[in-house]
């Protein structure tokens, strides 16, 4: 074999000329252009804003930390008032970043003590055996 009989095993690859009109685009598959790569700190400051998930988004709310009937007999004595305070005092709530959390007292069990609710949302069913075994709902 000589020199001026060797062929190469493969076709040689012409370079794409872009911006020409047509489907290829200025930058065509070559990355961003000008303007958006002189510009990195407007990237970063838009990258760190929250992002909306649709004009539906709702942002997640507190919601209620919920405290069954049954706990809160086994918890308190008769007289005693339950607010969230006290049920942070007896561990029967955790604080929420730092804060009282909001509580809604369901009625799963049976109140035979006389207690004094405030400041927490009850279900109509603890709201009729708390006044049934004589204490109030504030």
């Amino acid at each position: 074999m000589q020199l001026h009989e060797l062929n190469p095993t493969h076709k040689k690859h012409r370079r794409k000329r872009i911006g020409r009109g047509g489907k290829k685009g200025m930058s065509s598959g070559f990355g961003i252009g000008k303007l958006g790569s002189s510009q990195p700190r407007t990237r970063e400051v838009l990258k760190r804003y929250p992002k909306l998930r649709g004009y539906r988004f709702q942002g997640v709310g507190s919601a209620s930390v919920i405290v069954s009937l049954q706990r809160i007999e086994k918890a308190f004595k008769s007289g005693d008032r339950v607010n969230p305070e006290a049920l942070l005092e007896h561990k029967l709530v955790r604080t929420i970043k730092g804060k009282k959390p909001e509580v809604k007292i369901l009625g799963q069990g049976e109140l035979t003590k006389a207690l004094t609710i405030e400041g927490c949302a009850v279900s109509k069913s603890v709201k009729a055996a708390v006044e049934k075994a004589g204490g109030s709902v504030i």
